[in-house]
């Protein structure tokens, strides 16, 4: 993941390559974003009442495991590698394979160190004739450094980014491919954003605006004006252990309402272990780009007053760690949210 901030042949293309503009940013390793402080059991928060029965979903934690899987074996997915044209075209075939329409926005784009990479953000339509839309999103390019590895030496390695980037977009094909299983009222778009993670290990300055340059640019740059989707849902590092969402300030300052939604789906399917109801301080991921951009969006990431997921940005971040429950958590109330729209 980041550095973080204190603080759509038919229309199908236009209602889904408006949204790719987000970006995330993290903290360095010394920074604390997140000031919560309460304990999840102390929370004053309460969702039950707020959510009517929901809708059964299917997902498979095992099929989505499977997906992180096929991303790792590819290689950490940095910019301008083999590894990265190569799981482009994966992630390309196996959404047209679960029935959506496929786009990539595709740019030249300079990074921090003066390179310059093609940017590949890969968006999906599935029901583009459906005229109200949910937007899920993930990064799927991997840090080219484990620069937060307690080992000094370890810092200019690549690694494997199964967790940062690889769970997201697990999760996204999972939901794809129960979604043509089951078609939803509404209709679903996907956007995998690339460049995320290729931020400056020594900071931005003010705006961390050296990652997520893929959300950055499609915010700037959408393929299709007006899209509107009723909100969207960035997911990022959903599948470690131990992992804890929790309610980031720009997802509740932008989108107070989607935040309210998905944490009381979560409540009422029992998954309060990894939803929990707790405020946290404002990160510059890629959902605060499509906020800018006009679409309510909330930011699912590991993420409290410890910090980040622990293996993040390390030589741990691998398959290993890897947890299938916090896979099938993330993956059933996102789809619960998306099912229980009309």
């Amino acid at each position: 993941m980041k550095n973080r901030l204190n603080p759509f042949k038919y229309a199908y293309v236009a209602c889904f390559i408006a949204s790719s503009l987000f970006a995330c940013i993290r903290p360095n390793s010394n920074t604390k974003d997140a000031n919560t402080g309460a304990n999840p059991a102390e929370s004053e928060h309460s969702y039950t009442d707020a959510v009517p029965a929901l809708p059964a979903v299917e997902f498979n934690a095992d099929s989505a495991y499977a997906f992180v899987k096929a991303q790792v074996d590819f290689g950490p997915r940095i910019p301008s590698t083999a590894a990265h044209a190569a799981c482009a075209n994966y992630l390309q075939q196996k959404l047209k394979s679960y029935g959506a329409s496929v786009f990539v926005q595709t740019a030249p784009i300079k990074t921090y160190d003066g390179k310059t990479h093609q940017l590949k953000n890969i968006i999906a339509a599935i029901a583009p004739e459906k005229a109200k839309r949910i937007l899920i999103s993930a990064h799927w390019d991997t840090r080219p450094f484990s620069d937060q590895d307690p080992d000094h030496n370890n810092h200019e390695k690549t690694f494997d980014g199964a967790n940062d980037g690889g769970s997201g977009v697990a999760v996204i094909l999972e939901m794809a491919r129960q979604i043509q299983l089951k078609q939803p009222e509404v209709g679903v778009d996907f956007i995998l954003w690339d460049i995320e993670d290729y931020g400056n290990p020594n900071g931005d300055g003010n705006g961390k605006t050296s990652y997520c340059l893929g959300s950055q640019y499609w915010a700037k740059n959408m393929p299709v004006k007006g899209y509107k989707p009723l909100y969207a849902i960035n997911l990022d590092m959903v599948g470690g252990e131990n992992a804890q969402f929790t309610m980031e300030e720009y997802s509740r300052q932008f989108a107070p309402q989607v935040v309210d939604k998905v944490w009381g789906i979560a409540e009422q399917l029992g998954y309060n272990r990894f939803f929990l109801p707790v405020n946290s301080s404002a990160i510059m991921d890629d959902h605060y780009w499509m906020n800018k951009a006009g679409i309510p969006t909330i930011d699912i990431i590991h993420f409290s007053d410890a910090g980040f997921y622990s293996n993040w940005h390390t030589q741990f971040d691998n398959l290993a760690h890897i947890d299938k429950n916090a896979l099938n958590a993330v993956g059933r109330v996102v789809m619960t949210a998306i099912y229980n729209e009309k």
